[in-house]
């Protein structure tokens, strides 16, 4: 678990991630998706996920060069596992909503 953690750390990570679970990206076409992150940002997380062996960066010859992102065959099984915390996170704040409300939502069983 504490591996998974460490390659997944960082704010964005995910969303850079989740973009490359839908396909093979360049550069530019992962900033266009994720305006919020920086272009700092998103460099280092993208060479954080490639030491961490889940993208593999392709750089193809040509002017301009052209460079796309993908994940690698083990970054695509972090697939269920982002869906598994986005599913925790919808059902806590349901729950949390519900609280508030006064109002209790059943149990997942």
């Amino acid at each position: 678990m504490e591996i998974t953690l460490a390659a997944l750390h960082g704010r964005w990570t995910t969303l850079v991630v989740r973009e490359l679970l839908r396909g093979d990206r360049s550069y530019s076409e992962l900033r266009a998706a994720l305006p919020m992150v920086s272009d700092k940002v998103l460099s280092d997380r993208l060479a954080q996920l490639g030491q961490a062996g889940v993208v593999k960066r392709d750089r193809r010859p040509g002017w301009p060069p052209r460079v796309r992102y993908t994940l690698t065959p083990s970054g695509h099984r972090l697939g269920p596992v982002l869906q598994a915390l986005w599913d925790w996170g919808a059902q806590a704040s349901a729950r949390d909503i519900g609280a508030e409300s006064g109002r209790e939502t059943s149990p997942v069983h």
